[in-house]
């Protein structure tokens, strides 16, 4: 068993307007090649935790590790450099670049992480459009393309670096069913292929209850993780 992601003992206040017990002592682990889902209602924490468990929040009690490195403590720079490498974020918005094209949208993390020439990141851009199917959108403006192409899109630029693991937040949030169960469908390749670990907040049970696992929240604190 590997461990891609790991919190111990996470603790989070709010600090205003009033002092608020956000996430209270927040203990899991997520294997390689897992693909979990986090689900409880508006309010009980899980956005919260997502950015702390992406490295975006620092502001908590507790550890975080990646694939068993401590992770928490380090500056904002390494931080950076963890989450542009390591880490792929699909959101409910896709947060693409209007007037680029979706080729040039899923090269940006690669082109800020630096590691290969232009050219290189040019072909893994592609490869990762044609696994996904959608390699005939590459020229296309990101404004000119459909909602659930668009998140489709979100997925590639996220699989980009070839990340340990992908956090969604809500990524099926603005879609219709069929393009749920696309997008759905698309990260049960990811894991069961490719041996890449999800962990997805959602309020969507039906896809929830078709992932590996469920991590429930109520109130800051994780009820069950079966």
């Amino acid at each position: 068993m590997e461990k891609i992601l790991e919190a111990r003992h996470i603790d989070k206040y709010f600090k205003k307007p009033n002092k608020f017990h956000v996430l209270k002592d927040i203990n899991f682990f997520i294997e390689k090649g897992e693909f979990a889902s986090i689900m409880g209602k508006s309010g009980c924490g899980k956005s919260t935790l997502l950015y702390i468990l992406s490295t975006m929040d620092t502001d908590y009690s507790g550890e975080l590790l990646i694939q068993n490195d401590l992770v928490t403590g380090r500056n904002s720079n390494e931080l950076a450099r963890i989450r542009n490498k390591h880490i792929g974020f699909v959101f409910q918005f896709h947060y693409l670049l209007p007037e680029f094209s979706v080729l040039e949208n899923v090269m940006i993390p690669a082109k800020k992480l630096g590691e290969y020439s232009s050219e290189q990141i040019r072909e893994n851009a592609l490869k990762k459009l044609r696994n996904l199917g959608i390699e005939k959108l590459a020229d296309k403006k990101a404004f000119n393309i459909s909602g659930g192409e668009k998140q489709r899109v979100a997925i590639a630029r996220a699989l980009i670096n070839d990340p340990l693991i992908i956090m969604g937040d809500e990524p099926t949030g603005n879609l219709d069913s069929y393009n749920s169960d696309k997008v759905f469908n698309e990260f049960r390749k990811l894991s069961s292929e490719q041996g890449l670990s999800l962990l997805v907040v959602t309020h969507d049970e039906d896809f929830a209850k078709n992932t590996d696992r469920i991590i429930t929240m109520e109130d800051g604190k994780i009820l069950n993780s079966n």
